[in-house]
């Protein structure tokens, strides 16, 4: 673990890189929230940025709470929500399925095992509302970015940029390699819980055929209200 100061009421804390890295940064922050003397914590892929009040703690002090803070939650068992996700990797859905095929001279079952083989982390939600950054994929599928991006991808749609994996919890532009689509719905009608996944939970992708894929649509839409 790294401390860097920013400026004066800033600390930037980098953590190693592990697996458990986002479980570690969600159980960090929610640590340092929880004190009067932190102004705000901002989380980062593998960093934490901690704003404090300097007329609370001095600088030395916060140092000092922070690496023990780390050194506690390293000692302790954390345990994260691990969500199973269907996914359909038809050619429908898998609008670029064919070019990562072509990219890397592999089958469309062997990228469906080596998508749906390891676990996941969710390290933070990005560009939009409940989008999951996921690490953990096996670098055999990483895949540069479209060059030109779609004006329009599919809700749902699951998709590779560069060494990472995500889910498109609504329709909207992006410039994924899209390879198939789940019917789960990442945007609940929950107030507590306005997105499905947070950071530090994990998620395990599974293949579904189309017409699974539509029956559990389905059951979505009614679960929803729609």
């Amino acid at each position: 673990m790294r401390l860097q100061s920013i400026s004066e009421n800033t600390i930037m804390m980098t953590l190693p890189n592990n697996p458990d890295l986002s479980t570690y940064l969600i159980a960090v922050k929610h640590h340092l929230d929880n004190q009067a003397f932190i102004l705000e914590t901002v989380i980062g892929y593998r960093t934490i940025t901690v704003y404090f009040n300097p007329l609370q703690v001095t600088h030395q002090e916060i140092l000092t709470f922070i690496t023990a803070t780390w050194e506690q939650k390293q000692a302790e068992q954390i345990h994260s929500t691990l969500h199973h996700i269907p996914v359909c990797y038809d050619k429908a859905f898998g609008i670029d399925i064919e070019h990562v095929m072509k990219e890397h001279q592999l089958s469309l079952q062997k990228i469906i095992a080596l998508h749906t083989t390891p676990t996941y982390n969710v390290s933070f939600l990005g560009f939009s509302p409940g989008f999951p950054f996921l690490t953990g994929m096996n670098q055999h599928l990483a895949t540069p970015r479209k060059n030109n991006p779609r004006l329009e991808v599919p809700k749902g749609s699951v998709g590779i940029a560069g060494g990472q994996t995500g889910i498109y919890p609504s329709t909207s532009p992006g410039g994924w390699q899209i390879i198939g689509r789940t019917p789960i719905n990442l945007l609940p009608l929950d107030a507590d819980r306005p997105t499905l996944l947070v950071p530090g939970d994990q998620i395990r992708f599974y293949p579904i055929n189309k017409t699974e894929f539509e029956q559990l649509q389905k059951e979505e839409r009614i679960k929803n209200g729609n």
